[in-house]
């Protein structure tokens, strides 16, 4: 385990490769951590790639700098973690891939800094939070399966995050990937990352914003704003969806409009927590993702 520091985070952070290699950010999501890509690393650096894995703002090893800084879950303290990590380790441009928050992350940073990224592989295709959308209804089935979302939205929420972490993820990590089979050191690899000073914190916000019942830190404002308007993916990008995801039932092929260059789509069998359950395909989807990018910067013939 690495860490480097940002202007607002010490990050912790698992690398694999050669240091001259191809650098690519790996990013986890919710509830899980870098463990996730276990398996998706080592097919990486064996192609000659350098695999940076960083824990999230509020999970495992990484912290926040200063006790006054607000502890936002929000999109936009995501996605600019995501280039604070490029620029405290002098990485121009790298490759970004990720799934839930860690797809989130990437987009967003893909979103607003597309200068910084050189391809995009996404869980969920255009996975940037529509804040005014959330504050709307789905369909009923969908509804039910939010659940902890609707429970984060009240005290009682955190309190039972608080108190039964550990039960609660281990639940998600069950319902959302329905033919996974894990153990438990597989569970209790990753579990340890939630027991951090500011998990709940980070956490509760995340789901309070996203829904608009939270305000978020002003200083993000003016990207939030940006994010409002729906910024195109203008790198190349392969997106990926679970065959057996509940939280995308139907998958997200349907957002092709929001990728304005070479795009690739795909559905794996796998659940929701793709990169673990099928690392072989992840790890295809981000080669491909950087062939994309190799044929685009090439001048034509």
């Amino acid at each position: 385990m690495k860490t480097v520091d940002t202007p607002t985070l010490r990050i912790g952070y698992q690398e694999l490769g050669e240091a001259d290699g191809w650098p690519v950010i790996l990013s986890h999501g919710f509830p899980y951590d870098v463990h996730a890509y276990a398996e998706v690393a080592p097919i990486l650096a064996e192609a000659g790639a350098r695999v940076i894995m960083p824990w999230l703002r509020g999970f495992g090893p990484t912290r926040f700098l200063s006790p006054r800084t607000m502890r936002s879950g929000q999109q936009a303290a995501l996605g600019q973690d995501l280039v604070d990590l490029l620029d405290a380790l002098g990485i121009e441009r790298a490759l970004l891939a990720g799934y839930d928050w860690g797809g989130l992350a990437s987009c967003v940073a893909t979103a607003l800094w597309p200068e910084r990224v050189s391809a995009l592989i996404s869980l969920a295709s255009y996975d940037v939070i529509d804040v005014e959308r959330l504050g709307h209804c789905v369909a009923p089935h969908l509804e039910s399966v939010l659940w902890y979302q609707h429970l984060f939205q009240r005290e009682r929420g955190r309190e039972c995050l608080e108190r039964h972490r550990r039960e609660l993820c281990r639940l998600l990590w069950e319902q959302w990937s329905p033919s996974w089979r894990f153990d438990d050191a597989t569970f209790a690899r990753s579990a340890d990352a939630f027991h951090t000073p500011d998990f709940v914190d980070v956490v509760i916000h995340s789901y309070r914003f996203a829904f608009g019942t939270e305000a978020g830190d002003p200083a993000l404002e003016p990207l939030e704003a940006r994010l409002r308007t729906r910024p195109k993916i203008v790198v190349p990008a392969v997106t990926l969806d679970g065959a057996e995801d509940p939280l995308k039932p139907g998958g997200t092929a349907d957002q092709a409009n929001m990728f304005a260059a070479s795009h690739e789509h795909r559905t794996i069998a796998a659940g929701h927590n793709l990169p673990q359950e099928a690392p072989v395909a992840f790890a295809d989807a981000v080669l491909t993702a950087r062939r994309m990018a190799q044929e685009g910067s090439r001048p034509p013939a």
